[in-house]
């Protein structure tokens, strides 16, 4: 795993806010990936992905991510990635906000 990346959480309501913070590498993106189920199996119906503080994004992480993000399918919650490097990581029909 990348030494310097990090996952801080808020949850307000129903809603999940996951701030992610230095390089997205391969074990970064399973560490999202992981708590993207535990949040989904608490019954959190939206998760937004706050990708601002991001420096580097390995494309291996990238992809990781998007690979296994099928796992979640099946499950009511609702991913909204935000910031600038939303694009960078979001599953081609993912969802964007500004």
């Amino acid at each position: 795993m990348a030494s310097n990346f990090r996952i801080f959480t808020h949850r307000n309501s129903d809603n999940m806010h996951l701030k992610l913070s230095g390089d997205f590498d391969g074990s970064s993106a399973f560490q999202l990936l992981n708590l993207l189920k535990k949040c989904a199996n608490n019954g959190t119906y939206k998760i937004f992905i706050h990708t601002g503080s991001l420096n580097n994004i390995h494309p291996f992480g990238r992809d990781t991510f998007r690979k296994n993000l099928c796992d979640l399918n099946g499950r009511a919650t609702q991913l909204l990635f935000t910031g600038e490097h939303a694009g960078k990581i979001a599953p081609e029909k993912g969802r964007f906000l500004s």
